[in-house]
């Protein structure tokens, strides 16, 4: 195994466990066989949707629940917890099989993303809910700053939903293009065709939904170029 100084890791994200058991296997991922994140990415989602929610609910005591629900999907979502991980230099960490370190596993999205829902999980088993609310709100304070209610916190899909919508134009239509990979890890491909537009777009992604979502946003790209 490899001589990793987790204690910097520590210092990185403000936390010094006392039983470092829980740090180990936050980290771990399941390609290494035995004791893996995922039951603790369980326990850290719930904690972190949890936390971001009523932080939102607090800062924002006039804006409506729709608004609320897409900025903490925002402050959420896998994007974000990657971006958090990168911050942290979580994939240099990382315990990962033979096989995903070789094809890159530390620098995949959804694995940074994974283990950061798993070190929240693993901080409050390690100490209790105050001090695991602190910690994590201290990391997306910065995010937490800036974010506002409005348009900007829906999602692709929504938005491209709602323009069409608003033209009484038909909804766009999605079609599974490729799907690679084996069952633990795939990539799919998917179209969004839009009724007028020139060309369909395409979008990539860890899962159908992420995929839409990608191609929804090339589709609405396509469009607000065109009506430029």
């Amino acid at each position: 195994m490899r001589n990793i100084p987790y204690d910097k890791l520590e210092r990185k994200i403000q936390y010094s466990f006392k039983n470092r058991d829980f740090f180990l296997q936050a980290l771990t991922h399941r390609s290494m066989g035995g004791e893996h994140n995922e039951r603790l990415e369980f326990l850290g989602d719930s904690l972190l949707g949890m936390f971001i929610a009523e932080a939102l609910y607090e800062q924002f005591p006039k804006v409506s629940e729709g608004d609320l629900s897409r900025m903490r999907a925002t402050l959420v979502r896998g994007q974000t917890l990657a971006e958090i991980a990168r911050d942290f230099e979580l994939g240099d960490y990382l315990r990962l099989g033979p096989g995903e370190l070789k094809s890159g596993g530390f620098r995949r999205e959804s694995i940074l993303a994974d283990a950061v829902e798993a070190i929240i999980a693993a901080v409050f088993l390690d100490s209790d809910m105050a001090t695991c609310k602190t910690l994590v709100l201290n990391w997306y304070q910065p995010r937490l700053n800036t974010i506002e209610p409005g348009v900007s916190q829906k999602d692709p899909k929504t938005q491209l939903q709602e323009w069409l919508q608003g033209r009484r134009l038909p909804l766009p239509t999605y079609e599974v293009i490729e799907v690679t990979g084996q069952a633990h890890n795939q990539k799919f491909t998917m179209s969004c065709v839009v009724e007028g537009a020139e060309h369909a777009t395409q979008g990539v992604g860890t899962s159908r939904r992420k995929a839409e979502q990608d191609a929804a946003k090339k589709a609405l790209e396509a469009i607000h170029a065109a009506n430029k």
